[in-house]
Formats: structure tokens, C-alpha cells, sequence
């Protein structure tokens, strides 16, 4: 916090600054000491401490109620709460001292070598405490231990432990102190905020000039770089400002990082208070106001972490998010949650941190305390630049800021220059370029020049992330393009999405910009070779900057995104016919993903409408592009095999039918290809043998699987007895699953029985096919992903087959077994997703589709699939898409004619069926 009422000075706990509540109501000293005395009174010397302990334990919890009452009524009011908690740690220390030494081991004539000091060292030093800080304790002697000191230090700890404290102490002379301090940074940077608690004050005076003369006289150099070191290993563990459950304290634009701007500060600059800095010309009043907020709001959002779990936690997970955004008050506007509004505050007062802490290190830079960056040390010799700037530290700096400012463009051209020259704009520039964000106007968007010069940082210089992220941040993007800003640091309160809204945009445009520099040739091959082949660049670029901006209102964010799209496409200086394209692709940008991953490509109808929606391969081009880069700017991790595999396909699929006609999109076509394809795959087989296979399934078995299945489906196939059960479980690495064909006699509700077995072993199961033959036997095709989306380790397919075995034998059933397995995680359980269930007879030719979109657990497919058999549903295949705890199951359904579901009331009689088996199912999950 600023620490400008609670710096180091001696007068320690004898001055309170303002508190949450009135310091007598968080602990009445007098009171206290009386119920103290009282209980002592004709007690045995062992009982005392005890009896003392209870009183303390009681004055304790009437305090800390009084403070989380007081700041449930003000939630924002961080300082006051912080300091509350400071001031009774430090009500409870001095009574246990005074205890301690009155009490338990008078001593009326101390010698000098039995003085002793408490001082409060660290965040307990600093006086700001959220209600589970841990209390760092120095116990200061004048010279070696006495047996006096050892056991006062001794009783007043094992009293603090029994209040459940949790203490960190060290007892040292000031020459320990000094000696240690210039050994550890750590100690170093204890001792820089340390405050006097209670005990003998001329001991703290006398150890603050030994650490003035001895331990900061210096430049500071080497402790900067310590800490500067220290930061930049915990954003590497901690991850980037944009992680969507981020740790408070320790995470990029977290509070530690204003803790270690004010050690330095007050190590550097020798000031009690940020606000020091204002005078001293190291910020301006509105970033140390800007400074002071996001502190206010960090803490405040530590402290109800910490009272909302009862413990010291610093880690946002979803489900504290939810609570903590109710705690400060936030509530659901304009079609979103107040949990995503929070999160989004959140995310702006980290963003500001991350551009204080640039302002601040600069200034160490100028006063050459600070080392100059790596770069320049390795790499004299400067690029040239344009008139009007020049280098400093290796960045781009501004030769004369009143010069810079007669042309408004120059504000766009100082990110051209940093991208040509490959060189970081100097923190001095940036911070001209945030104070006259005023200039940006409607003048100057519609100003030609202004145009070139923001496509050419998209498509010229190779790296349009960089300067987009900057912009961005500064703050230069939504004012160039208003309808930007309202999804700056706009969190998605799910856990499909990693990053905020805003940070995901600019990782699509990274996505492309690698492929287009044939960085990612190998894994995507079809998007390469499109941009190979040549594309709009303007419309493509344009289209992923514009693809989510209608997000967080409650319309459709892609009919609303398209709509914008139509309004600032043209600003931007495109072209009719370009502007009429981004609309199309922001409009659709969902459906190749949904397509793909929704529906069964294998159907040729599929296929077809997706062709008629699509209409040029021109688009598909985009379309495809946009698609892959969307998924992959989702989260590292969300992009896989699978989906480049579902992707691809239905890419080269549309695109033949587009350049041949949809004619070729039929079954017959793909059955006779299909069979000749086994037929040369099996070329060892008998030819009675093959005639019997080919001649086995119906129509929709040869157009639902690839090869490599059929053949499988004929091993497990050839000279099968009436009651055999056949498994293969093949590892399929292209997809990142494993396919799980059985085979077996055909008898009604075996899916569920499958999808039952493969969800007690934990598999995930993203696509599953079912074909009877006309001989009877059912041959069932599921692809299982393990936990982590890949395809299961060899070691581990035993297992697998053995409870599958298990479960078609009946010894396991499933319905049992899955009750305390199908669990809903804690942290997952404040997601609301909202059944929908819907019948789709246009879809396929052949079969009713039905898509059921919920939220998503481990029993799910196996519920729903149980409902359908039960309901004498035939289930020809499923196709599962997973969003973070959303699903959508899709099944591929016929009666038990045959025929399609087209009444409207066996459809409502179905889906009353399915959303009771959900809701039992989210019942059991979270009991």
C-alpha cells in the first residue's frame, strides 16, 4: 500500500492511522489487560500463560469479527482493513511481551545486555495485513542472547502459536543484522520496510542509522537487480498478465509487483510513501492516483480471498471469482455476469501495474542504477532511425515531445517505427502516447494516411502481435477503434478460453502471422498452403480483429460482431466487396468449428450444406484460416490432432465438392469407393472371405469410417461365433485418440453399456459410430481421449480392456459404479451452463439429429445414451464436442422403424426424458 502512514518510523504502534473500524472496538487494551489480570489472579505460575492465551484468543476473535463486519459493509476500503489487521497482530504482540515480561519472568533490574526490542519486519513491517497474513517477527538484542531474552522470546511465541499466528521470527544484534542483511536479499529486503512493534525504542533507533550507514548507502544496484531477477522468475512460474485464474499476489501486475517497486523506491529515492515519487518527479499525480487504485483494489481482493476461504489464499479459481465478485458488490449488467465485470476491473488495474513498473524502472535507467538492457550491451552498433526519434537504452525514444504532438498521426507512427527498426518503445514515449489518447479523433481516423499506417502494422512488418499488444495496452487501439474497447481485459467467465477477450484477438493475429511466415507448415499444412496460395490479407487480418468485438452484450456476439464489422470495416478504408466478405467471415466465423466438431462429416449432407453456406472457395480459404487461427488463439493447449484432423477434412471435402459439384456428395459414390479401398487393403484375404464382408453392412457403415476401420472391423469380423465379444483398442496418433472398435451380437442399448464402460475408466469420448450388420452383429467405433486429450499409453490399454470386459459381462455396472466417480470439481462448480436440446431432421438424409448442449461431467454421454436405448432410440453415432464445462453430444438417431423423430410430440416426450436425466445426473455430481 502507499505506505505513507505506516512507513518504518519508530513511532511504531504507538501512532494508528485510520482503521476499518475504531481501534478501542477492535481491541480495548485496557479491557483487556483488566480480563487478563483477572484471570491470572491466585492461579499457579504453570496456568498463567494459558489463561492469559484464552483472553487474548477471545479479544482476538471479537476483533477480527469487528474488522470483516466493517469490511463487508466497505468492501473497497483496502487500506483501512489492511491496517485494522496490523493494528490488532500489533495489540496482541505487545500484550504478549508485556505479559511476558511483567508476568512470567519479572525482571526488575535488567542489566543492558538484557534489552529487547519487537519489530515488525516484511508485509507485517510495511503495517498492510490481509486477515491471514503471515507475522514476521524481529526479536532485536543489544548482544548475545540472555537466559532472561531466550525465555521472554520463547513464552511470547508459544502464546502467538496458540492464537494460531503463524510466525516468522529470527532473534539478531544489530551487527547480525547488517552482517546477514548484506548476504541475503531477502533479509536485505525485511529490514528495508522493518517497524518498531513495542519493547525498547532506542534499540530500533540505533539499528535504523546501522542500516542507513551500512546496508542502503549504497547505489542500490545490486539489490535492484536481485529483485528485478526475482519478478521476472515469478511472471515465468506464475504466467502471463492475461491467465484467467490469477494469483493475486504473485501473478504478472500483481500486488507483489507494486511491493517490489517500493522497495526500491525507498531503497533508491529513501522514501516512506509512493507518493514521495510525485515530488520527486518520477511519476505524474495521475499515475501515482493510477498506482494508489490499483493497490486499493488488489488488496481489497486479497482480503475477501482470504475471509471467503477462511485461510491465506491468493489464487482466483473460478469458483472465488463468483464469490468474491459478490462480496465487493458486483452484480449481472447488460447480458453479463458481475463475476466478468470484476474480472475484467481486475484486469485493467494488472494491466496499469505492468505500465507503472516500465515508467518506474526507466527512471532507474536515467539515474544509471539500473543496468541498460542486455541488447544494448551485446549490440553497439544502433539501428538508424527516423527524424525525430532517436535511441535510448536500445529503445525508441522521442527527440522533442512538443514536436512529436503537432501530428496527431505521429501517435500511430511511433509503433511503425519500433516494428521497423525491431526495436521496444522507450516507457517515456508510451507514457506521452496514454496522455494525449485525446487526439485521436474522428479526424483522424478517416484520415488515408492514418489507415496505411495501421495496416502496414498488420501486414508489412511481420509482426503485427507486438504492435497490436502495445497499442493495446496504451490504450491506442480502442481509441482508433472504439468499438474495441469495450472487450479490453474482458475476461469469459469459462474454462474453455484462456486469455481475456481482447488478448485472445491479438493471439489469433499471432497464429497467422507464424503462418504466414511458414513457421507452422507442419502442423498446418491446409492453412499454409492457402496462404501460399494467396488470400486477401487485408480482409483476413481485418476479420480476426473483428471477429469477437461483439462479445459481452446480450445479442448473439456474432450477429452483433457483424453488424459492427459493416460499420468499421469501411472506416478502415476497405472496399465494398471487402467489407462484404469480413462481415461474412465475422458473421460465420463459428461455423467450420461447429461443423467439424458438431456434426458427423462422414454424412455427405453435411458436407453439402455446409458448400451451399460457404458458396466460393474464395471463402473457404478465409474461412478455414480464420478457423484454425480462432481455436489455436483459445488457449496453448486447445488446438490438437483431433481437431485438425476434423478440420482438414471437411476443408478438402468442401472444397471438391465446390469445384466438382455437389452432385459427387453422395453415398454410393463414397460405398463403392470405400469397398474398393478394403478390397486392396485385404488383397491376402480369400475372395469368399472378402465377398462376405463387403457384402455384410449397410449402406451408412461404408461412408462413416475410414479404412483403417473397415479393415480392423473385418479382423474382428472374420469367423466371429454367435456369442464371441471382440475388442480392439488401437492407438490412432494422428488424431490424438484411440480408437475402441468392438464387436459383438447385436442386442438393444450395448452404446449405453459402451459409453458406460469407457466413462468408468475415465475416457473421454469425443466421436462414436454404431452400425448393425445384416447378419446381426453390431460393430461400435468410440475414439477415447485420456484426461490430458491424447490418445492412452500403451501400458494402459490392459486395463482399459479388462473394465470394459468387466462391464459387458455385468460384474461391473455402471450405473453403480459411476455415482462416486461423476463428480462436478469445486473450483468448477460456479459455471452456469444452460441446457439446450434440439432436433434437427434437414441435417441428414436419413437420421434425426439430436444436439444436446449442457454442462459438461463424466457420466453425462453414459446418461444420455442410457435415456435414448430406454426410449427404444437407435443410435447410429455420436459426435461429442468439449468447451471448458460446456459439451455438446450430438446423436445421429433413428426409431425403432427406422424412421425419423418428425412428430413434435415424441420430440418433447424425448427431450422431458434427456433434461431429467441431466438434472438427476447434476444432482448426483454435487452431492
Amino acid at each position: 500500500m502507499d505506505t505513507a502512514e505506516s512507513s518504518t518510523k519508530a513511532s511504531g504502534a504507538a501512532t494508528t492511522p485510520r482503521l476499518i473500524a475504531a481501534p478501542e472496538l477492535i481491541f480495548d487494551h485496557a479491557a483487556v489487560d483488566a480480563a487478563v489480570t483477572a484471570a491470572c489472579a491466585d492461579l499457579p505460575p504453570a496456568e498463567q500463560r494459558s489463561a492469559a492465551v484464552n483472553v487474548l484468543r477471545d479479544a482476538q476473535k471479537h476483533g477480527r469479527e469487528v474488522i470483516a463486519r466493517s469490511f463487508a459493509e466497505a468492501p473497497f476500503d483496502a487500506r483501512g482493513m489492511t491496517r485494522a489487521y496490523s493494528y490488532l497482530t500489533d495489540q496482541l504482540v505487545c500484550t504478549t511481551l508485556e505479559f511476558a515480561t511483567s508476568v512470567l519472568h519479572r525482571n526488575p533490574s535488567p542489566t543492558e545486555g538484557e534489552k529487547l526490542c519487537v519489530i515488525g519486519v516484511g508485509g507485517y513491517g510495511r503495517g498492510e495485513m490481509a486477515p491471514f497474513s503471515d507475522v514476521d517477527l524481529l526479536f532485536l538484542i543489544p548482544y548475545k542472547a540472555t537466559a532472561w531474552s531466550e525465555s521472554v522470546i520463547e513464552s511470547m511465541l508459544y502464546m502467538l502459536w496458540d492464537l494460531k499466528l503463524k510466525v516468522g521470527h529470527s532473534t539478531r544484534t544489530i551487527k547480525d543484522c547488517v552482517r546477514l542483511g548484506g548476504e541475503d536479499f531477502t533479509i536485505q529486503t525485511a529490514l528495508l520496510e522493518h517497524r518498531y512493534i513495542c519493547g525498547d525504542a532506542g534499540l530500533e533507533a540505533k539499528l535504523r542509522k546501522a542500516l542507513a550507514k551500512e546496508l542502503f548507502s549504497g547505489n542500490g544496484r545490486e539489490f535492484i537487480e536481485a529483485k528485478l531477477e526475482e519478478r521476472d522468475r515469478r511472471h515465468e512460474k506464475q504466467g502471463e498478465r492475461y491467465v484467467v485464474e490469477p494469483n493475486v499476489k504473485e501473478a504478472k501486475g500483481g500486488l507483489r509487483d507494486l511491493h517490489s517497486l517500493f522497495w526500491i523506491a525507498k531503497f533508491i529515492y529513501k522514501v516512506d510513501a509512493i507518493s514521495e515519487l510525485v515530488e520527486k518527479g518520477i511519476f505524474r499525480p495521475e499515475e501515482y492516483e493510477t498506482f494508489r487504485a490499483a493497490e486499493d483494489f488488489l488488496w481489497a481482493v486479497r482480503g475477501h480471498l482470504h475471509l471467503l476461504t477462511n485461510r491465506a489464499t491468493e489464487q482466483l479459481t473460478f469458483d472465488m471469482q463468483v464469490q468474491v465478485a459478490d462480496a465487493m458488490g458486483y452484480a449481472d449488467r447488460g447480458g453479463r455476469r458481475g463475476v466478468e465485470i470484476f474480472m475484467q476491473d481486475f484486469f485493467l488495474h494488472a494491466t496499469a501495474v505492468g505500465d507503472l513498473t516500465r515508467i518506474f524502472l526507466t527512471s532507474l535507467e536515467a539515474i544509471h542504477v539500473k543496468a541498460e538492457p542486455l541488447l544494448e550491451r551485446i549490440f553497439r552498433r544502433r539501428p538508424k532511425t527516423k527524424a525525430g526519434y532517436e535511441v535510448v537504452h536500445n529503445r525508441i525514444a522521442i527527440v522533442d515531445d512538443t514536436a512529436f504532438l503537432t501530428d496527431k498521426l505521429n501517435l500511430l507512427r511511433l509503433f511503425e517505427e519500433a516494428l521497423r527498426t525491431g526495436m521496444l518503445i522507450h516507457p517515456n514515449a508510451m507514457r506521452l502516447v496514454k496522455a494525449n489518447l485525446h487526439l485521436i479523433d474522428d479526424d483522424m481516423r478517416l484520415n488515408p494516411e492514418a489507415k496505411r499506417i495501421f495496416f502496414d502494422l498488420l501486414l508489412k512488418h511481420g509482426n503485427p502481435e507486438r504492435a497490436l499488444r502495445r497499442m493495446n495496452e496504451l490504450g491506442v487501439l480502442a481509441a482508433f477503434i472504439p468499438e474495441f474497447e469495450p472487450i479490453v481485459a474482458m475476461m469469459q467467465f469459462n474454462m474453455y478460453h484462456s486469455y481475456t477477450v481482447d488478448e485472445h484477438t491479438i493471439q489469433t493475429i499471432r497464429n497467422l502471422a507464424m503462418i504466414e511466415k511458414n513457421e507452422l507448415e507442419e502442423e498446418l499444412p491446409v492453412a499454409s498452403s492457402i496462404l501460399k496460395r494467396g488470400v486477401n490479407r487485408k480482409v483476413l487480418y481485418t476479420a480476426l480483429l473483428l471477429h469477437d468485438i461483439g462479445k459481452g452484450r446480450p445479442e448473439d456476439h456474432s450477429i452483433l460482431g457483424a453488424k459492427i464489422a459493416r460499420k468499421v470495416a469501411p472506416r478502415l478504408g476497405l472496399k465494398q466487396e471487402e467489407v462484404d466478405t469480413v462481415e461474412w467471415l465475422v458473421r460465420y466465423h463459428l461455423l467450420m468449428s461447429d461443423m467439424a466438431q458438431k456434426r458427423d462429416i462422414a454424412d455427405p449432407r453435411t458436407v453439402r450444406d455446409f458448400a451451399k453456406a460457404v458458396q466460393t472457395v474464395k471463402r473457404l480459404d478465409l474461412l478455414c484460416v480464420l478457423t484454425v487461427c480462432d481455436i489455436r488463439g483459445v488457449g496453448p493447449d486447445t488446438w490438437n490432432n483431433w481437431k485438425a484432423v476434423l478440420i482438414r477434412a471437411l476443408y478438402r471435402q468442401t472444397e471438391r465438392a465446390l469445384e466438382t459439384g455437389l452432385e459427387d456428395l453422395n453415398r454410393e459414390n463414397r460405398g463403392a469407393e470405400a469397398k474398393k479401398a478394403l478390397r486392396e487393403a485385404l488383397s491376402g484375404w480369400p475372395r469368399k472371405a472378402l465377398q462376405t464382408e463387403t457384402s455384410r453392412h449397410y449402406e451408412p457403415y461404408w461412408q462413416g469410417l475410414h479404412v483403417t476401420a473397415h479393415v480392423a472391423f473385418a479382423e474382428l469380423l472374420r469367423d466371429i461365433g454367435e456369442d464371441d465379444v471382440r475388442i480392439d483398442l488401437h492407438p490412432d496418433e494422428d488424431r490424438d485418440a484411440t480408437r475402441a472398435s468392438f464387436v459383438m451380437p447385436d442386442h438393444p442399448g450395448i452404446f449405453a453399456r459402451l459409453a458406460g464402460a469407457l466413462a468408468l475408466v475415465g475416457a473421454n469420448v469425443v466421436d462414436a459410430r454404431s452400425y448393425t450388420t445384416k447378419d446381426g452383429y453390431v460393430t461400435d467405433a468410440f475414439w477415447i481421449q485420456d484426461a490430458e486429450g491424447n490418445a492412452y499409453e500403451a501400458s494402459k490399454l490392459p486395463r482399459l480392456r479388462q473394465m470394459i470386459e468387466k462391464t459387458l459381462r455385468g460384474e461391473v455396472v455402471a450405473r453403480d459404479a459411476l455415482k462416486s466417480r461423476d463428480k462436478v470439481k469445486k473450483r468448477e462448480k460456479a459455471f452456469k451452463v444452460p441446457t439446450h436440446i434440439t432436433f434437427d431432421n434437414d441435417g441428414s438424409e436419413i437420421y434425426t439429429i439430436i444436439e444436446v448442449d449442457t454442462r459438461d461431467r463424466p457420466g453425462l454421454l453414459y446418461d444420455l445414451a442410457r435415456t435414448l436405448a430406454d426410449s427404444n432410440v437407435y443410435i447410429a453415432n455420436a459426435v461429442i464436442a468439449t468447451f471448458g464445462e460446456q459439451v455438446v453430444d450430438t446423436f445421429y438417431v433413428k426409431d425403432m422403424f427406422g424412421l425419423k423423430y418428425y412428430s413434435e410430440g415424441k420430440q418433447k416426450t424425448l427431450e422431458k426424458r434427456l433434461r431429467q436425466a441431466i438434472s438427476e445426473g447434476v444432482e448426483r455430481a454435487e452431492k
